[in-house]
Formats: C-alpha cells, structure tokens, sequence
C-alpha cells in the first residue's frame, strides 16, 4: 500500500458539517424525537422564537423553537422546568452545532394545562386583580340579571329555576355563549361588553356547568378575566362544580361554587324579604304607638293649664308685665331728662361764658359802623363817621372827631375821640 492510500480522507470544514448534517437528515431516529430535560438559559426573543438549553446530570442539548410552534404552547417555558420536548435534531451547518428544532413541548409530570393556569394566577395576583379591595359589592335586591352562558346548559336551567322560587320579580337577561372551544373566550367577553356598555343588568352572572380543565379552560383565559376585572357591573363567577377553580372565580368579585348558588348569591329571598318587612311594620307600628301615647299625655297636660281653663288669668298676667314694662320706661325716661337738663345746664353756662354780652356787662363797648360791622381798628374809621356804642343795657350813636394811635401799644388802632 502506498503513502497516498494510507492517508486519511482531507474535507474542508463546510464540507465536515456538510457530512454531519447528513448523517442526521438520513437517520430517521433524529427527524422525530422526544427529549426529557431541564430547560436553562432560556431566552423569550423579541422575534417570537425560543432559545434554551435541556440538560441533565452528564450533558448539555441546545434547542430552538420557531415562533410558529411557540404560539401554540399552552404555558411559558421557565429556567428550572422539566419538560419533554419534541422535534427533530439537525446540524447547523454555518456554527458547526447540532441542536434540537422542537416543535412542541410538555411539562414532566404536570399538565401544560396546570402549568398556563398556575402562571396566568401568578401574572395577575402580581397586578393585584385579585385583591379583596378592588372587588365591589353585590346590590341587596337586584331587578336585573344579566347572565352569560350557554343558552343549551344546566347551568341557565338551574338560574331560572333558583331565580324563579327565590325573587320572581327580578328579570332575567341571557347572552347566549360558547363555554368551551377556541371562540368561546370572545363570545365571553363580548357578553361582558354588552352588558358593560348597555347598562342593562344590575348584576351579571357568567359561567356553566362542570367539566374537565379542558371544558373549563374558556374561563381560564387572560383576555376574560381582564373583561371581568375592568367590567363597571359586579360579576359572579360560578363555573363547574364546587371544588372546580379558574382564574375568572379569583378575578370576579364574588364567586360561586355553582351556577345555582351564583343565582342563591345575586337575588335575595323573597320569603326573608317578607319576613324582614313584617318585622319593620310591627316594629314601625310599636314606635308609632308609643309616640302617640307620649304626645296625649302632653295633651292632657296641657289642657289642664289654667291659661286654657280660664283666659283671664292669662290676660291678667299680660296686664302686670305691661305695668311693670311701663313703669320701668317712665323711669328711664325721667332719668334720661334729668340726664339732658343737666347736660344742657352745662353748656349754657360755657356759652354764656363766651358771649360778648357778658364782657359789656362788665363796662366795655362794642363800637359799629353805619352798616353794623364791628370796628376793630381806629383806621377802620374816618373823622365825622357816625358810630354806635353798643352797651349791655343798650346803644349810643356817636361822631369821631379826632383820632389818635395808642402810645402804649404802638399800633396803628390808636384810640377815638367820639362827639356825642
């Protein structure tokens, strides 16, 4: 054998991946295949498709899932979650990698279907939709009911009836709708939206019958419990039987064990309404009667006033108020003349204080002119004017003859020489 022969066979690296590829394209086992692992590194891309890791307790398994297969997962792959995924295991040529294109995935040993609801609780309670204080009351005695199910169902059957026997008088208002199936979400939350909008019912009671979590998973979906939680009317879930849970029973704002306690729940009972309302007349009646023997023994009373058995003795009493009322007003009138006269008394005797009769009665002269204004100054006069001296017993007519200034005072008043 020569040299050339024993050397191996020389491949470029595209050529190597190229072969690898193959051989798994060729070998039926790897093109439909399960793996059980535990799911690391996962990554949610923005494109839609998946990326994680299955490991075990020897070895590592990288996986995709392409967005077409991850729209129809049920639940949401998690670090940490051991699933069994299938699929087909290739090479990629460029990365010289082969990994797993999962098509599909389930958990290990619980339900896909726990798993999305498990998930979908913890989503909500997080935004707090399920919190008590956020939950509103239902109204004590409802007159309209609005229902949403399916029109076929039990669950309608039972809420007439219930409804019927408890509070006839409260009408009755059915959305028919899907309660399981792909449509049966938005016909839900269309039902939700009539009653919303049209203000139609007082309380609405939306669920049916049992069945298994797949029958029931209508009421598990996140666009529903959102249309319950934001809907203006309270909401009474009542889906399957008692030990039945969805997500639309912790987002409602009360929930009933079944459709027929949902109806026990929204309408009250017409016999304990009539025997609450027997107990407020008889109550009303006994208040009503004590009231009115209260206010005749103060008629009584009153009508043995002597005021009203003998009129005079009230206008009697009217006569002495007014006579001591009068006196007490003659009283204060005297004193306020006293007042006043005394007052006036004072201010005489300044005035007279200020009046120039009281400086003449003391000797003096007020001098006038012809046209009666009082001379001040000497040069108010000229020789040969005719004067009047003003005395406080009575007047002098006089002629100045002579006038002279005042050599005391030295000021051009002067003193007058009068002829008389």
């Amino acid at each position: 054998m020569d040299d050339e022969t024993k050397l191996p066979m020389t491949l470029t690296v595209s050529e190597a991946n190229e072969c690898i590829k193959a051989y798994f394209e060729l070998n039926p086992a790897f093109a439909d295949i399960y793996i059980k692992g535990e799911i690391s590194n996962f990554t949610n891309h923005r494109t839609g498709h998946f990326y994680f890791t299955l490991k075990d307790e020897k070895s590592n398994l990288k996986a995709v899932m392409f967005r077409s297969s991850a729209q129809k997962m049920k639940f949401l792959p998690e670090n940490g979650m051991k699933v069994i995924a299938h699929g087909r295991i290739d090479a990629f040529v460029r990365d010289g990698q082969y990994q797993l294109y999962a098509d599909s995935m389930e958990p290990d040993g619980v339900g896909s279907l726990y798993i999305a609801f498990e998930q979908l609780k913890r989503k909500l309670g997080a935004e707090g939709l399920f919190n008590p204080e956020r939950k509103r009351p239902l109204p004590k005695i409802p007159t309209r009911v609005g229902i949403i199910t399916s029109p076929t169902g039990a669950a309608v059957r039972d809420i007439i009836n219930i409804s019927r026997r408890r509070f006839p008088l409260a009408k009755l208002l059915l959305y028919p709708s899907l309660v399981q199936g792909a449509d049966a979400p938005q016909n839900l939350i269309e039902g939700l939206r009539f009653f919303a909008s049209s203000g139609s019912a007082d309380v609405i009671i939306i669920g049916r019958g049992g069945g298994s979590i797949e029958d029931l998973w209508a009421f598990n979906d996140e666009g529903v419990a959102r249309a319950i939680a934001g809907c203006p009317i309270p909401v009474i879930s009542a889906v399957g039987h008692e030990t039945d849970f969805t997500i639309a029973d912790f987002v409602a704002d009360v929930r009933a064990p079944t459709p027929s306690a949902a109806a026990e729940l929204a309408l009250p009972d017409q016999n304990e309404l009539a025997r609450k309302l027997h107990n407020v007349t008889t109550h009303n009646s006994l208040v009503l009667s004590r009231i009115l023997e209260i206010k005749r023994r103060e008629l009584s009373a009153l009508s043995q006033r002597r005021c009203l058995m003998n009129p005079e003795y009230l206008t009697d009493e009217r006569k002495m108020t007014v006579m001591l009322l009068t006196d007490k007003l003659a009283s204060a009138m005297e004193r306020a003349g006293d007042t006043d006269r005394h007052r006036v008394a004072n201010l005489a005797s300044k005035l007279d204080a200020l009046s120039p009769l009281a400086v003449l009665s003391r000797g003096y002269f007020a001098v006038y002119d012809k046209d009666g204004c009082v001379i001040k100054s000497v040069d108010e006069t000229n020789i040969g004017d005719n004067v009047t001296l003003r005395a406080s017993d009575g007047e002098l007519t006089a002629v100045v003859t002579d006038k002279s200034v005042s050599a005391a005072e030295k000021t051009p008043e002067g003193e007058l020489n009068y002829g008389g």
